[in-house]
C-alpha cells in the first residue's frame, strides 16, 4: 500500500518520521513556507483556509496526490498507535487495519445529553445546518435520509480525520466539497467572528458520517492521541453553557 496521511499544520511542529506521512502547510497562500508542502500549489483552494480549516489541505491532497489510500491527521491530533513520536499510528499498523476494513476512523465523540443537530445548533448558528440540509435535498437528495439520522444521533466522528482508499477519498471528496461549493453561495461569513467563519470545515465533520452511512462503508475506530495538553474542564463548560443557556462557542480548547 501507498499510503499518504498528510497532517494539517499552520506552523512548525514536531513531525514523524513514518514515510506514510507528509506534513502539509494549510492556509499556505500569500504566507512564507515553514518548510512543509504548501496547499497553495497546482489545483488549490489555499486562500479559503479561515473558513475550511484543514479541509484546503484535504482538498489539495485529494487533487493533487497519486497514492492508493488518502488521509488526514492534525498536527497536535493523530491516531493512536506505537510510532515515534507521541506513539501515534505506524505505516504498518495502518495497513494492517487497512486490510480489514475499508476506513481508519478516530472514536466518536459521544455527547449524550445533545444531538448532532441540538449540538450544533447550540454552538454555532442553526442556520448553516438547515441550509446544509435544503442544499443535500436538492443536490444530493440519495443521501438526504442518512442527513436526517445522523442529525438525531448523540455521537459523531469529528475533525475531518480518516484513511481511505483513494478510490473512496475520490467519491467522498466529490460530495464534501459539492456540498460545501453550493453551501458558501448561501452564507456571509463577513458577519460571522473568526471561530464561527470556520463554518465549512465544520460543516465537514457532520458530512463524513453522513457519506459513510449512505455507502454503507465499514470502517475502524482507532483512539486519539492529542500532542498538546486540552483543558477539559473549560470544555466541559462550555459544552453546558450552550446547552442550557444557549451560549455559543467563543474559541477552541
Amino acid at each position: 500500500m501507498d499510503i499518504k496521511l498528510i497532517i494539517a499544520a499552520h506552523k512548525k511542529y514536531q513531525m514523524p518520521s513514518d514515510k506514510m506521512y507528509l506534513p502539509v502547510q494549510v492556509g499556505a497562500k500569500g504566507k512564507d513556507s515553514i518548510g512543509y508542502q504548501r496547499d497553495d500549489e497546482n489545483d488549490n483552494i489555499s486562500s479559503k483556509n479561515p473558513n475550511y480549516c484543514e479541509l484546503t489541505g484535504l482538498y489539495w491532497a485529494w487533487k493533487n496526490l497519486d497514492c492508493s489510500h488518502l488521509g488526514l491527521a492534525h498536527y497536535r491530533r493523530h491516531f493512536k498507535g506505537s510510532a515515534a513520536p507521541f506513539g501515534i499510528l505506524s505505516g504498518p499498523e495502518a495497513q494492517k487495519l487497512l486490510e480489514k476494513s475499508d476506513v481508519i476512523l478516530p472514536k466518536k465523540q459521544h455527547y449524550v445529553i445533545e444531538t448532532i443537530y441540538s449540538h450544533y445548533q447550540h454552538t454555532h448558528y442553526e442556520q448553516d445546518i438547515k441550509k446544509t440540509r435544503r442544499i443535500i435535498q436538492k443536490l444530493y437528495p440519495d443521501y438526504l435520509p442518512a442527513f436526517d439520522k445522523h442529525m438525531k444521533e448523540r455521537s459523531s466522528h469529528m475533525f475531518n480525520m480518516f484513511i481511505m482508499k483513494k478510490e473512496l477519498a475520490d467519491q467522498y471528496c466529490e460530495f464534501l466539497f459539492g456540498v460545501l461549493k453550493a453551501l458558501e453561495k448561501e452564507i456571509d461569513v463577513s458577519q460571522y467572528d473568526g471561530f464561527q467563519a470556520r463554518v465549512f470545515g465544520r460543516i465537514g465533520e457532520i458530512l463524513l458520517d453522513v457519506w459513510l452511512d449512505k455507502n454503507n462503508i465499514s470502517y475502524t475506530e482507532v483512539p486519539l492521541i492529542y500532542t498538546e495538553k486540552i483543558n477539559w474542564g473549560k470544555k466541559a463548560a462550555a459544552f453546558l453553557k450552550a446547552k442550557f443557556f444557549h451560549q455559543r462557542y467563543k474559541g477552541s480548547f
